[in-house]
């Protein structure tokens, strides 16, 4: 063997050992985005940790992430990550298409709604969020396959009422036209059943009947009556769309 290909290899095997140890720390302050804040980091960029982290708002501690190098096959670059907290949790695999969609799988958390202040229809809200995703892609930041349900318990919002108003979850499912969701009240103080389509386009349609119960208090009440008159089944009509 020459001395020219015996220095090919040798370069080949620095620069593949400089990747493998290639560190979090200095791959975060030259690529990372400036919506993603993080401290406390260590390991590399293929398996590695940050005590602190947020993005968009969205805190997490202890994360921790691994590279799986199987999703390289799909065009994607894939870890699986894991961050555990004091009052929460989030774990699942996470992808980057070569396109720039994100992609989940087996995605988990259980975390309070005041970590989630920055989403829309959150702001001011109190209570401890549950979800459990087979799989979720994101284009251009908006939703277009999410398979999966979320739960909201002691769901408090000063808007609605000033104690908690209880539960409700949401199922959601891929369809052709977007991700649509059935949502249902579990133990609130009203009763509610409604449906929510989101476009890929990132229009969104909530449309839900709501109807007083025994318990229901009188305020509650009260704010139902701006929603119009009720139907023979005593319930009221909410309708609401936009663009995310």
């Amino acid at each position: 063997m020459n001395r020219k290909r015996l220095l090919k290899i040798g370069l080949l095997v620095a620069v593949i050992g400089l990747v493998a140890v290639f560190p979090a720390r200095v791959a975060y302050h030259w690529f990372a985005p400036p919506a993603f804040l993080a401290s406390g980091i260590s390991g590399t960029i293929w398996n590695g940790s940050a005590q602190e982290a947020s993005a968009n708002g969205f805190y997490l501690r202890d994360l921790s992430w691994e590279f799986q190098p199987l999703r390289l096959v799909t065009g994607k670059l894939g870890y699986a990550v894991e961050s555990r907290f004091a009052s929460g949790f989030l774990e699942g695999e996470l992808a980057l298409g070569f396109l720039g969609n994100v992609y989940a799988r087996d995605l988990r958390c259980a975390l309070p709604l005041e970590n989630l202040q920055s989403v829309p229809f959150v702001a001011g809200s109190r209570g401890m969020l549950s979800a459990d995703f087979s799989q979720v892609q994101l284009s251009d930041g908006l939703p277009v396959v999410a398979d999966g349900k979320i739960e909201i318990a002691g769901l408090m919002n000063p808007l609605l009422h000033r104690d908690p108003v209880g539960g409700f979850r949401a199922e959601f499912f891929t369809q052709e036209s977007g991700v649509t969701a059935s949502i249902e009240d579990t133990a609130a103080i009203i009763d509610l059943a409604g449906s929510l389509q989101l476009g890929t386009d990132g229009a969104y349609e909530f449309l839900a009947q709501i109807s007083p119960l025994e318990t229901t208090p009188p305020s509650i009440r009260e704010q139902l009556r701006f929603l119009g008159s009720a139907n023979e089944r005593g319930q009221h009509q909410l309708r609401l769309e936009g663009q995310l």
